[in-house]
């Protein structure tokens, strides 16, 4: 259950990044990153109140941290795939808060089996691939490649930590330390943007991909939350972290992107580590 709970999660974050990845054409990232810390925020509240959890204060402490970084992780992608290389920033990002994510289940003492261990090593490569092998500019990048490691690394360490410390809150919590992680964002975001004077809002024709994004992006947290107290973080992680796959095929169907035979590759080792891992 643990595992499709993880595939449904992938599911769910790749659609919201596609969905996100299209609002940030027509509203500035910042204020799309708030529109959908803010849609999820209200409906993990919806869920929470009608689902039982008596979360402590070191669970609500957990998932504040966690959503902070989560969402630390994701400004700084957004800022190494605008002005960086994205076969640099997006891999990185990607395979660094899944190793962080299985090394940290491992260390734990957590053991997948043999099996399972080829699977999730499989996992890991086809999420570089997938995710790593995307055109390039033709023009000159505004990012050193000093920086776009820094961005790449750095969004692993706040994707990495995020699942990580939410899969330390205890399982009477429920779904409040999800909440938490959306509220601690929100209200770091709005006095960032009032701060710099940014807009809060974002145009209307931007706010459907905003809206869908904040929704299945939510619903993938959701899931995750269960997912970790019911399975192993070194399975789940790198199942949940195949998310990329599912952004490349909405952007192949819906965007009409290419899908070259690179990315096809990542794709059936991504099925192939699915295999493995349930088995």
């Amino acid at each position: 259950m643990a595992i499709l709970l993880g595939l449904l999660a992938a599911v769910a974050w790749g659609t919201g990044d596609f969905a996100g990845g299209m609002a940030t054409r027509k509203a500035p990232e910042m204020s799309v990153v708030l529109g959908t810390e803010a849609v999820g925020l209200v409906l993990l509240l919806g869920i929470a109140c009608f689902t039982s959890g008596s979360p402590t204060g070191s669970d609500l402490t957990l998932g504040s941290l966690a959503g902070i970084l989560g969402v630390g992780g994701l400004v700084l992608l957004y800022r190494g795939l605008a002005q960086g290389r994205a076969s640099v920033v997006a891999p990185l990002s990607a395979v660094g808060a899944a190793i962080l994510q299985v090394g940290w289940g491992l260390a734990g003492g957590e053991d997948p089996g043999v099996i399972a261990l080829i699977g999730i090593v499989l996992a890991l490569v086809a999420i570089g691939v997938v995710a790593g092998s995307a055109e390039e500019p033709t023009d000159a990048t505004r990012m050193s490649r000093t920086a776009e490691i820094q961005c790449g690394l750095g969004a692993a360490v706040g994707f990495g930590f995020y699942l990580i410390l939410i899969s330390e809150t205890s399982h009477g919590a429920g779904l409040w330390t999800a909440v938490a992680a959306r509220t601690a964002p929100v209200i770091v975001l709005l006095v960032v943007l009032g701060v710099l004077r940014r807009p809060l809002l974002v145009p209307r024709s931007a706010a459907p991909l905003v809206t869908l994004s904040g929704f299945t992006d939510a619903s993938a947290n959701a899931l995750l939350v269960v997912a970790v107290r019911q399975g192993l973080l070194s399975v789940v992680a790198p199942v949940a972290n195949l998310f990329p796959a599912v952004t490349v095929l909405l952007a192949r169907a819906l965007g009409h992107e290419k899908i070259g035979r690179l990315r096809l590759a990542g794709l059936a080792l991504a099925v192939a580590s699915l295999v493995l891992i349930s088995l």
